[in-house]
Protein backbone atom coordinates (compact mmCIF):
# COMPACT_ATOMS: atom_id res chain seq x y z
CA UNK A 1 0.00 0.00 0.00
CA UNK A 2 1.14 3.26 -1.02
CA UNK A 3 -0.10 6.11 1.54
CA UNK A 4 -0.49 9.89 -0.38
CA UNK A 5 2.19 11.42 2.89
CA UNK A 6 4.63 10.61 5.18
CA UNK A 7 6.02 12.40 8.04
CA UNK A 8 9.62 11.71 8.79
CA UNK A 9 9.99 12.96 12.83
CA UNK A 10 7.64 14.21 15.22
CA UNK A 11 8.64 17.26 17.22
CA UNK A 12 6.60 20.51 17.01
CA UNK A 13 7.00 20.50 13.08
CA UNK A 14 6.40 17.06 12.21
CA UNK A 15 3.35 16.60 14.08
CA UNK A 16 1.93 20.13 12.58
CA UNK A 17 2.52 19.40 9.27
CA UNK A 18 0.43 16.16 10.33
CA UNK A 19 -2.43 17.84 11.74
CA UNK A 20 -2.66 19.90 8.61
CA UNK A 21 -2.42 17.16 5.89
CA UNK A 22 -4.69 14.79 8.37
CA UNK A 23 -7.52 17.44 8.27
CA UNK A 24 -6.69 18.06 4.04
CA UNK A 25 -7.74 14.37 4.29
CA UNK A 26 -4.12 12.95 3.11
CA UNK A 27 -3.94 10.90 6.29
CA UNK A 28 -0.54 11.09 6.74
CA UNK A 29 1.44 8.27 8.36
CA UNK A 30 3.88 10.00 10.87
CA UNK A 31 7.55 7.59 11.28
CA UNK A 32 7.96 9.39 15.02
CA UNK A 33 11.52 7.62 15.40
CA UNK A 34 13.40 6.25 18.69
CA UNK A 35 13.73 10.13 19.53
CA UNK A 36 9.63 11.06 19.36
CA UNK A 37 8.62 13.90 20.09
CA UNK A 38 12.25 16.13 19.33
CA UNK A 39 13.93 18.47 21.55
CA UNK A 40 10.91 19.13 23.68
CA UNK A 41 11.14 15.72 25.31
CA UNK A 42 14.57 17.18 27.05
CA UNK A 43 12.65 20.55 28.06
CA UNK A 44 10.93 20.27 31.91
CA UNK A 45 8.85 23.70 31.45
CA UNK A 46 7.82 25.39 27.77
CA UNK A 47 7.07 29.01 29.08
CA UNK A 48 7.07 30.72 25.34
CA UNK A 49 4.55 28.67 23.71
CA UNK A 50 1.47 30.52 22.59
CA UNK A 51 -1.38 29.37 24.17
CA UNK A 52 -0.28 28.17 27.41
CA UNK A 53 0.26 31.45 29.92
CA UNK A 54 1.19 29.30 32.63
CA UNK A 55 3.58 26.94 30.85
CA UNK A 56 3.74 23.88 29.95
CA UNK A 57 6.44 20.57 30.78
CA UNK A 58 7.80 19.85 27.29
CA UNK A 59 7.02 16.12 27.19
CA UNK A 60 3.62 17.48 28.08
CA UNK A 61 3.15 19.75 25.26
CA UNK A 62 4.26 17.11 23.01
CA UNK A 63 1.47 14.37 23.89
CA UNK A 64 -0.78 16.97 23.19
CA UNK A 65 0.60 17.54 19.69
CA UNK A 66 0.38 13.72 19.35
CA UNK A 67 -3.44 13.56 19.99
CA UNK A 68 -4.58 16.56 17.99
CA UNK A 69 -2.45 14.43 14.40
CA UNK A 70 -3.94 11.24 15.92
CA UNK A 71 -7.58 13.35 16.45
CA UNK A 72 -8.06 14.15 12.47
CA UNK A 73 -6.74 10.64 11.46
CA UNK A 74 -2.67 11.03 11.24
CA UNK A 75 -1.02 7.28 11.80
CA UNK A 76 1.69 7.38 14.43
CA UNK A 77 4.42 4.51 13.54
CA UNK A 78 6.98 4.06 16.03
CA UNK A 79 9.03 3.01 13.44
CA UNK A 80 12.68 4.72 13.18
CA UNK A 81 13.53 5.33 9.20
CA UNK A 82 16.69 3.54 8.14
CA UNK A 83 17.10 4.22 4.96
CA UNK A 84 15.66 6.23 1.84
CA UNK A 85 15.14 6.27 -2.04
CA UNK A 86 14.01 9.44 -3.71
CA UNK A 87 14.72 8.23 -7.21
CA UNK A 88 11.50 7.59 -8.37
CA UNK A 89 7.79 8.04 -6.90
CA UNK A 90 6.32 6.50 -5.36
CA UNK A 91 9.34 7.46 -2.62
CA UNK A 92 10.54 4.39 -0.80
CA UNK A 93 11.08 4.78 3.04
CA UNK A 94 12.40 1.72 4.94
CA UNK A 95 11.67 1.01 8.75
CA UNK A 96 14.58 -1.10 9.32
CA UNK A 97 13.87 -4.24 7.31
CA UNK A 98 10.17 -3.13 6.76
CA UNK A 99 9.48 -1.24 3.56
CA UNK A 100 7.05 1.61 2.85
CA UNK A 101 6.25 3.51 0.20
CA UNK A 102 4.32 7.54 -0.24
CA UNK A 103 3.44 10.12 -2.77
CA UNK A 104 5.17 12.58 -0.99
CA UNK A 105 6.89 12.90 1.84
CA UNK A 106 8.09 15.88 4.61
CA UNK A 107 11.31 15.31 6.29
CA UNK A 108 11.14 17.09 9.64
CA UNK A 109 13.91 14.70 11.41
CA UNK A 110 15.41 18.21 13.33
CA UNK A 111 19.09 18.92 15.04
CA UNK A 112 20.45 17.87 17.77
CA UNK A 113 22.39 19.91 20.03
CA UNK A 114 25.89 19.61 20.68
CA UNK A 115 27.04 18.21 24.29
CA UNK A 116 30.05 18.50 26.37
CA UNK A 117 29.87 14.37 27.11
CA UNK A 118 31.37 15.31 30.63
CA UNK A 119 30.06 13.92 33.96
CA UNK A 120 27.04 15.24 35.29
CA UNK A 121 25.83 16.86 32.38
CA UNK A 122 23.53 14.66 31.07
CA UNK A 123 22.59 14.01 34.52
CA UNK A 124 21.19 17.72 34.95
CA UNK A 125 19.66 18.03 31.81
CA UNK A 126 16.87 20.28 32.29
CA UNK A 127 17.70 20.63 35.73
CA UNK A 128 19.92 23.86 35.26
CA UNK A 129 21.99 22.35 32.17
CA UNK A 130 20.66 23.57 28.99
CA UNK A 131 21.18 23.87 25.07
CA UNK A 132 18.49 26.91 24.40
CA UNK A 133 18.75 30.16 26.18
CA UNK A 134 15.98 31.67 24.56
CA UNK A 135 14.27 28.82 25.53
CA UNK A 136 15.06 28.58 29.50
CA UNK A 137 16.65 32.17 30.21
CA UNK A 138 13.63 33.42 32.24
CA UNK A 139 14.15 30.42 34.80
CA UNK A 140 17.22 32.06 35.80
CA UNK A 141 16.12 35.89 36.52
CA UNK A 142 19.00 36.64 39.24
CA UNK A 143 20.79 33.93 39.40
CA UNK A 144 24.54 33.20 38.11
CA UNK A 145 25.20 30.94 34.74
CA UNK A 146 27.75 30.51 32.48
CA UNK A 147 27.76 30.06 28.48
CA UNK A 148 30.02 27.59 26.88
CA UNK A 149 31.81 27.90 23.30
CA UNK A 150 33.15 30.91 21.45
CA UNK A 151 31.26 31.55 18.10
CA UNK A 152 28.30 34.11 17.63
CA UNK A 153 25.77 31.40 19.00
CA UNK A 154 27.39 31.13 22.28
CA UNK A 155 27.70 35.26 22.12
CA UNK A 156 24.20 35.88 21.22
CA UNK A 157 23.08 33.25 24.39
CA UNK A 158 25.33 35.07 26.59
CA UNK A 159 23.83 38.62 25.47
CA UNK A 160 20.18 37.19 26.31
CA UNK A 161 20.91 35.48 29.05
CA UNK A 162 22.60 38.86 31.12
CA UNK A 163 18.47 40.37 30.94
CA UNK A 164 17.63 38.22 33.40
CA UNK A 165 21.14 36.93 35.38
CA UNK A 166 23.14 38.50 37.86
CA UNK A 167 26.10 37.46 35.94
CA UNK A 168 27.44 35.48 32.85
CA UNK A 169 30.87 33.44 32.49
CA UNK A 170 31.58 32.76 29.12
CA UNK A 171 33.40 29.39 29.02
CA UNK A 172 35.87 29.27 26.24
CA UNK A 173 38.49 26.76 25.70
CA UNK A 174 41.30 29.06 23.60
CA UNK A 175 42.42 32.61 24.24
CA UNK A 176 40.67 34.41 21.75
CA UNK A 177 36.61 34.44 20.51
CA UNK A 178 36.04 33.02 17.12
CA UNK A 179 32.51 34.89 17.45
CA UNK A 180 32.60 37.85 14.65
CA UNK A 181 34.37 41.12 15.84
CA UNK A 182 31.00 43.08 16.63
CA UNK A 183 29.82 40.02 18.69
CA UNK A 184 33.04 39.70 20.60
CA UNK A 185 33.10 43.71 21.42
CA UNK A 186 29.61 43.62 23.01
CA UNK A 187 30.48 40.67 25.00
CA UNK A 188 34.28 41.59 25.91
CA UNK A 189 32.39 45.29 27.18
CA UNK A 190 29.22 44.00 29.02
CA UNK A 191 29.32 44.29 32.36
CA UNK A 192 27.46 41.62 33.34
CA UNK A 193 29.75 39.16 31.57
CA UNK A 194 33.41 38.00 32.06
CA UNK A 195 35.29 35.52 30.17
CA UNK A 196 37.21 32.45 31.68
CA UNK A 197 39.85 32.49 28.91
CA UNK A 198 41.60 28.90 28.32
CA UNK A 199 38.92 26.78 30.04
CA UNK A 200 37.11 23.17 29.52
CA UNK A 201 34.11 21.95 31.91
CA UNK A 202 35.29 18.57 33.10
CA UNK A 203 32.63 17.88 35.40
CA UNK A 204 28.93 20.16 36.17
CA UNK A 205 28.83 19.80 39.58
CA UNK A 206 25.54 19.38 41.98
CA UNK A 207 22.42 17.59 43.24
CA UNK A 208 19.37 17.60 41.83
CA UNK A 209 20.09 21.17 40.70
CA UNK A 210 23.46 22.50 38.95
CA UNK A 211 25.39 24.24 41.76
CA UNK A 212 28.78 24.76 39.90
CA UNK A 213 31.27 23.11 37.05
CA UNK A 214 34.39 22.56 37.82
CA UNK A 215 36.82 24.13 35.39
CA UNK A 216 40.62 23.23 33.51
CA UNK A 217 42.85 25.46 32.25
CA UNK A 218 44.32 24.17 28.97
CA UNK A 219 47.67 25.60 29.62
CA UNK A 220 48.20 24.65 33.29
CA UNK A 221 45.82 21.80 33.63
CA UNK A 222 45.03 23.21 36.91
CA UNK A 223 41.50 22.92 38.02
CA UNK A 224 39.28 25.19 39.47
CA UNK A 225 35.42 25.06 41.11
CA UNK A 226 33.28 28.21 39.61
CA UNK A 227 30.29 28.50 41.48
CA UNK A 228 27.28 28.67 39.58
CA UNK A 229 23.24 28.06 38.79
CA UNK A 230 22.67 27.82 35.40
CA UNK A 231 25.09 26.02 32.38
CA UNK A 232 24.13 26.88 28.81
CA UNK A 233 26.21 24.73 26.33
CA UNK A 234 26.34 26.52 22.53
CA UNK A 235 28.98 24.50 21.17
CA UNK A 236 26.72 23.81 17.77
CA UNK A 237 23.85 22.18 16.78
CA UNK A 238 23.96 19.14 14.09
CA UNK A 239 21.04 18.73 11.48
CA UNK A 240 19.82 15.34 11.43
CA UNK A 241 20.39 14.34 8.06
CA UNK A 242 22.69 11.49 7.95
CA UNK A 243 20.31 9.20 5.86
CA UNK A 244 19.66 12.41 3.13
CA UNK A 245 23.27 12.71 2.06
CA UNK A 246 23.15 11.33 -1.59
CA UNK A 247 19.47 12.08 -2.16
CA UNK A 248 18.97 15.78 -1.32
CA UNK A 249 20.53 18.90 -1.71
CA UNK A 250 22.07 19.77 1.76
CA UNK A 251 24.39 22.96 2.38
CA UNK A 252 27.90 23.45 4.01
CA UNK A 253 26.86 22.73 7.03
CA UNK A 254 24.34 19.37 6.31
CA UNK A 255 20.96 21.19 6.77
CA UNK A 256 18.57 20.44 4.44
CA UNK A 257 18.03 23.16 1.60
CA UNK A 258 14.58 23.95 0.56
CA UNK A 259 13.09 26.39 -2.37
CA UNK A 260 10.08 28.14 -3.06
CA UNK A 261 8.65 27.24 -0.20
CA UNK A 262 9.16 24.28 1.52
CA UNK A 263 10.33 21.87 -1.61
CA UNK A 264 13.80 20.69 -1.48
CA UNK A 265 15.87 19.72 -4.81
CA UNK A 266 13.03 16.61 -5.23
CA UNK A 267 10.08 17.19 -6.27
CA UNK A 268 7.30 15.45 -3.78
CA UNK A 269 9.77 16.09 -0.64
CA UNK A 270 9.34 18.90 1.28
CA UNK A 271 11.77 20.26 4.58
CA UNK A 272 10.64 21.42 7.95
CA UNK A 273 11.73 22.40 11.06
CA UNK A 274 15.26 22.97 12.61
CA UNK A 275 16.79 19.89 10.16
CA UNK A 276 16.00 23.42 7.58
CA UNK A 277 16.29 25.99 10.42
CA UNK A 278 19.78 26.90 11.85
CA UNK A 279 18.40 30.54 12.66
CA UNK A 280 15.54 30.15 15.09
CA UNK A 281 15.25 26.79 16.07
CA UNK A 282 12.19 27.33 18.22
CA UNK A 283 9.06 24.81 18.37
CA UNK A 284 6.80 27.87 17.34
CA UNK A 285 8.87 28.35 14.20
CA UNK A 286 8.88 24.27 13.79
CA UNK A 287 5.56 24.56 14.20
CA UNK A 288 4.71 26.76 11.58
CA UNK A 289 7.25 25.49 9.04
CA UNK A 290 5.24 22.19 9.59
CA UNK A 291 2.01 23.94 8.93
CA UNK A 292 3.80 25.72 5.51
CA UNK A 293 5.34 22.12 4.56
CA UNK A 294 1.94 20.41 4.39
CA UNK A 295 -0.45 22.94 2.46
CA UNK A 296 2.79 23.41 0.31
CA UNK A 297 2.70 18.87 -0.03
CA UNK A 298 -1.23 19.26 -0.37
CA UNK A 299 -0.90 21.65 -3.16
CA UNK A 300 1.47 19.67 -4.93
CA UNK A 301 -0.04 16.27 -4.67
CA UNK A 302 -3.25 17.91 -6.40
CA UNK A 303 -1.26 19.27 -8.88
CA UNK A 304 0.27 15.60 -9.59
CA UNK A 305 -3.42 14.19 -10.04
Amino acid sequence: MTDRLAVVGSGPAGLTAAVYAARADLAPRVFEGLEAGGQLMLTTEVENYPGFPDGIMGPELMQLFRRQAERFGSVLDPSDITRLDFSHRPFRLWADETEHHADAVIIATGAKARWLGVPGEERLRGYGVSACATCDGFFFKGRRVAVVGGGDSAMEEALFLTKFATGVTVIHRRDALRASAIMARRILDHPKVEVRWNSVVEEVLGDGEVTGVRLRDTVTGAETDLPLEGLFIAVGHDPRTELLRGQLDLDDKGYLRTFEGTMTSVPGVFGAGDVVDFSYRQAVTAAGMGCRAAIDAERWLEAQE
